[in-house]
């Protein structure tokens, strides 16, 4: 028999949980459902179980590009882990794209009042997927805009032959303001769309200004995606600085770069998700599934995109077996295969489960670092938010207790999942800081707050309990 809807269940608990971040009291008389929520919460407040998964697989492992050593590396430790906790676990494969970095330079060779023997070598990185400079490299006049709009008003007789460079601005203010994601997204337009716009024009390589604030000196890669009808051209990002250095030279006249990247494309390689049950006490057919996504960049450990997440998805089962609890439902902890480049993970998932996406109750996904979380964003249908409220109330004692209402999925990797109509949650995370190391060489460790990563732990915890307890929430309009 099911049991009553979770507003009904938690309906006690809105006044029992006190509004403080250390161990806020519970009321006695609240619902037993409630006081495990808080029991739950605070276990995991307690705990550096994330921040030692974390450390494993930033400081002994590395970076983790789908199909190189550290991936391969990072899906054992994981899975030996998962299977240490007690859970069930598979090693599910996955085909993945195999992209490797080689040299890369950019210097500056020429402009308007340069001395004698000066050049200026800037801060460089390609993109992923990127194809290579000629061996030697190219040296051609680097081209300015700040939008595809100004580059289409240019022309290809202004455009051909030139080194285009994007130097959309990633709004500081907006991130100021708790909107990171919205700023990243205007600013990653032109790195993943760039070349190819370039390219229909005439351009022999294009360049993009890193998507993230100034002030650090580096350069950001990540995913670029050529056209169909577009010649691929080689394509990297540059720091922040360096992008403002060539618009100011660029004033006064011509500017000349030279440019070496000898990145491959490789055939695809042999991976895996890992895949780990906490069989459910009553309903082990129906599924609430928590992740992370295991693989990262190349340039450095990434410890917040996304060690972070895969560490926190793993608290939550061991949180579970720490208290001795064992959910209704059945809890399921993957780490994600090639979010970054391909997100063959997510897909292959979707198409390996398909007949089991009907019994997947809620999915979760964390992979916007691990700030203090202010509470969950939820993709979910509007009818539903009522629902939630209870559980938000049980994470306002951590500062947790907002629920954003999303339309589109909260995660790359359940985005499948939930265009096929299941409910998607991620902690909502504060990310003022989080673009200045996103997809750099300084995503590591010393970047990693433990309380904050113990929080965003709790709210997982809380969360997926929550949902694998109580009546199912309403499902998604399925994407056609």
């Amino acid at each position: 028999m099911r049991k009553p809807l979770l507003a009904a269940l938690l309906a006690t608990a809105v006044s029992s949980i006190a509004l403080a971040h250390d161990t806020p009291a519970v009321v006695p008389g609240t619902s037993a459902l409630a006081t495990t929520l808080v029991r739950i919460r605070d276990a995991a407040l307690a705990s550096d179980y994330a921040w030692q998964q974390t450390a494993i697989l930033t400081d002994e492992i590395g970076p983790r590009l789908s199909g190189s050593k550290g991936a391969a590396a990072a899906v054992q430790r994981v899975a030996a882990e998962l299977r240490a906790l007690g859970l069930d676990v598979k090693l599910e494969a996955v085909k993945v794209p195999h992209w490797v970095r080689g040299a890369e330079t950019a210097t500056l060779t020429n402009w308007k009042n340069r001395a004698d023997g000066l050049s200026h070598k800037l801060a460089v990185t390609a993109l992923g997927g990127s194809v290579a400079t000629p061996r030697q490299g190219l040296s051609a006049e680097v081209l300015p805009v700040r939008d595809f709009a100004e580059l289409a008003a240019l022309g290809r007789d202004k455009v051909k032959g030139k080194i285009v460079l994007f130097s959309a601005v990633f709004d500081e203010r907006m991130n100021a303001a708790g909107r990171a994601g919205d700023a990243y997204g205007a600013a990653v337009a032109y790195r993943a769309n760039g070349a190819s716009k370039a390219a229909a024009l005439g351009a022999v390589a294009a360049l993009n200004r890193s998507a993230g604030p100034v002030g650090n000196y580096q350069p950001h890669t990540g995913s670029l995606r050529y056209a169909d009808n577009a010649p691929k051209i080689p394509a990297a990002a540059i720091a922040a600085e360096d992008a403002l250095l060539i618009e100011r030279l660029s004033a006064k006249g011509p500017v000349t770069m030279q440019l070496t990247l000898t990145p491959q494309t490789l055939p695809d390689a042999d991976s895996f998700n890992v895949v780990a049950d906490l069989k459910g006490r009553e309903l082990p057919d129906e599924i609430v599934l928590v992740s992370g996504h295991l693989d990262s960049w190349d340039l450095g450990p990434s410890a917040q995109d996304d060690a972070t997440g895969v560490a926190a998805a793993m608290q939550v089962a061991a949180t579970f077996k720490q208290l001795g609890i064992t959910p209704r439902r059945t809890l399921r902890v993957v780490a994600w295969m090639n979010e970054e480049n391909g997100v063959m993970g997510g897909k292959t998932y979707a198409k390996t489960h398909a007949d089991e996406i009907a019994r997947h109750v809620a999915v979760m996904e964390m992979d916007s670092g691990s700030g203090h979380p202010t509470g969950i964003a939820a993709n979910v249908p509007p009818v539903a938010l009522p629902l939630l409220k209870p559980i938000s109330e049980v994470l306002a004692g951590i500062g947790a207790g907002i629920v954003d209402f999303r339309l589109t999925a909260v995660g790359v990797d359940i985005g499948p999942l939930s265009e096929a109509g299941v409910p998607g949650f991620a902690p909502l995370t504060d990310g003022r800081d989080y673009f200045t190391i996103h997809h750099t060489a300084a995503d590591t460790l010393d970047k990693v707050n433990p309380r904050f990563l113990a929080e965003n732990a709790a709210v997982l915890s809380v969360l997926a309990y929550a949902l694998a307890e109580c009546e199912p929430l309403p499902r998604l309009p399925v994407t056609p």
